[in-house]
């Protein structure tokens, strides 16, 4: 599914990198920035990997938050409230605007319900897999495209899912 866009890998550890690399060496489409996703000059869409209630204060979604703006966790939790009744599900993710010229979308993706450690789960799999089809299903109906996507490591703070394991579960979506 990547053949149609790509996807930047971002995260200051270079551990987690380094298992990025060795995961996604095969994946053209693929790249990996040791660093921070402020540092990146080109991308349309920047993944959320926080929790259902789209709370965003802490780790990478409050990076985000600084970045873009508060009015953009308040888009993501009322688009939770009007489609998922307040609750997203880990599994899903949906696309909205950030608002910001350059980077314009967000995929707002939970790996967890509230903060929580998911090594035990296969939440990595299912959030990468949703971030890819949300972005797919928006190129599908939407004129503008998202061509290139910045993602974080998905479950490797507050979830505590070991590097090479996310990286292993990303790369498998």
């Amino acid at each position: 599914m990547t053949s149609e866009f790509k996807l930047i890998l971002v995260d200051p550890i270079e551990d987690l990198c380094h298992e990025w690399r060795q995961k996604f060496a095969r994946i053209e489409a693929v790249s990996v920035v040791n660093g921070y996703f402020e540092e990146i000059a080109e991308y349309d869409c920047m993944v959320s990997a926080g929790n259902s209630f789209g709370l965003m204060d802490g780790g990478v979604a409050l990076a985000i938050v600084r970045y873009f703006g508060l009015e953009l966790m308040d888009r993501v939790q009322d688009y939770i409230i009007q489609h998922f009744r307040g609750e997203q599900p880990v599994g899903t993710s949906f696309i909205v605007s950030t608002g910001h010229p350059n980077h314009p979308f967000l995929a707002h993706t939970p790996t967890m319900r509230v903060p929580m450690s998911i090594a035990q789960t296969d939440n990595v799999y299912r959030a990468m897999w949703a971030t890819l089809l949300a972005v797919w299903h928006h190129n599908q109906i939407q004129k503008q495209k998202i061509r290139i996507i910045a993602c974080p490591g998905l479950g490797t703070a507050t979830g505590r899912v070991p590097f090479h394991r996310a990286a292993k579960h990303m790369a498998l979506a």
